[in-house]
């Protein structure tokens, strides 16, 4: 049968327009197409445990074992890049290996020892310093005998780790490192070491560090005043550390804090010595969003004189603002810090249930 040349042009226009509309609806197929069957992206892992990195070849054949597992082990508890340590001792020490003075005794020509080389200041006035005794310092006990021994591997490990964590890392790793020795052209290698030991060759932030990881922690707060006060504080994430800072562009840790309860329209102290005594005091395991966890640590700090205040957000996590070159407000771990003092509620304060009862019913 022939068609007419009128139904052949009619039969080819219309073929063209299905084709184009093929064309244009396909890239919004793809866009909507369910992500079960793969986009070739990637998310990360956000269970509590996973390492950020595996380690590459060349990091297994490099790193003894034992100093391997001890860089995973106080990387995981501490929060920092376990293959940042791994790099700090593979460029001090070469994992303990290097015959150089100081490393297994004494000192090198400036004062640092160990497998980590620590000043000897830094650690806590000697080499070997008694945890049950006073001291100002990263001295560590990693192996659980009492004593932060500086040529001891996991002590001085777990004090590097904790060193690192004060001064930046894992989001600011840079300046951590740059706080532990100071030239850039250390960073610089340690960091390549880290790629180098890293199976992907990156530098990666851990899990509890990513916004992409954070828990649905506003939708999870027991009320509605508890959620007002953490949606403020995390909004204050990335903001600078300021001493005597209450906002709106920088805070220090009892000011964001103090900022983040009247964004809720409630008043509370203004400092961490303070704030201690008006709470009413939680024992540990039975806090809650919206408490306060302190620290000794700090100037003019002592057993019952907290120098630092925490937000509790979730079970184990709080909002800090912790000190110039701890790096910017975020979301850490209270649980791995040795110096805790204890909890407290503010909106357990007789003075602030008054304020609770106006804000329900203004009419009082």
């Amino acid at each position: 049968m022939k068609l007419s040349r009128a139904r052949l042009a009619l039969l080819i226009g219309a073929a063209g327009l299905l084709l184009l509309a093929a064309v244009i609806v396909s890239p919004m197929l793809l866009i909507s197409m369910p992500s079960f069957l793969g986009d070739g992206g990637t998310s990360p892992d956000c269970k509590d445990g996973k390492q950020v990195e595996d380690v590459s070849d060349s990091g297994a054949s490099d790193i003894p074992s034992e100093y391997l597992d001890l860089y995973k082990k106080y990387g995981k508890k501490i929060g920092v890049q376990w293959n940042i340590l791994a790099a700090v001792g593979k460029r001090e020490t070469d994992h303990g290996r290097s015959d150089l003075p100081g490393v297994k005794s004494g000192t090198n020509y400036a004062g640092a020892a160990g497998p980590m080389q620590f000043l000897i200041s830094t650690w806590g006035g000697k080499a070997r310093v008694p945890m049950s005794s006073k001291f100002t310092g990263y001295a560590s006990d990693g192996d659980g005998d009492g004593v932060g021994d500086i040529y001891n591997p996991a002590d001085a490990i777990l004090g590097a780790a904790r060193m690192l964590k004060r001064n930046g890392a894992p989001e600011n790793v840079r300046q951590a490192l740059f706080v532990y020795n100071r030239a850039w052209w250390y960073v610089d290698q340690v960091v390549e070491i880290a790629k180098r030991y890293a199976k992907s060759g990156e530098l990666k932030v851990p899990p509890q560090a990513s916004k992409e990881c954070d828990e649905p922690l506003v939708e999870a707060a027991p009320n509605g005043i508890v959620a007002k006060i953490i949606e403020y504080a995390l909004a204050q994430r990335g903001k600078p550390y300021l001493w005597g800072g209450t906002g709106p562009d920088a805070f220090d840790c009892s000011g964001v804090i103090y900022a983040a309860y009247r964004a809720a329209g409630l008043s509370i102290p203004r400092t961490t010595f303070t704030q201690w005594p008006f709470g009413v005091k939680v024992l540990e395991g039975q806090e809650q969003p919206g408490d306060l966890v302190f620290f000794n640590a700090g100037p003019g700090t002592g057993p019952d004189r907290p120098g630092h205040v925490g937000l509790v957000v979730s079970k184990g996590k709080m909002l800090e603002a912790r000190c110039r070159l701890c790096g910017p407000i975020k979301v850490t771990s209270y649980q791995a810090r040795d110096n805790r003092m204890g909890f407290t509620r503010p909106l357990q304060n007789p003075d602030v249930l008054e304020q609770l009862k106006k804000l329900q019913n203004p009419s009082l």
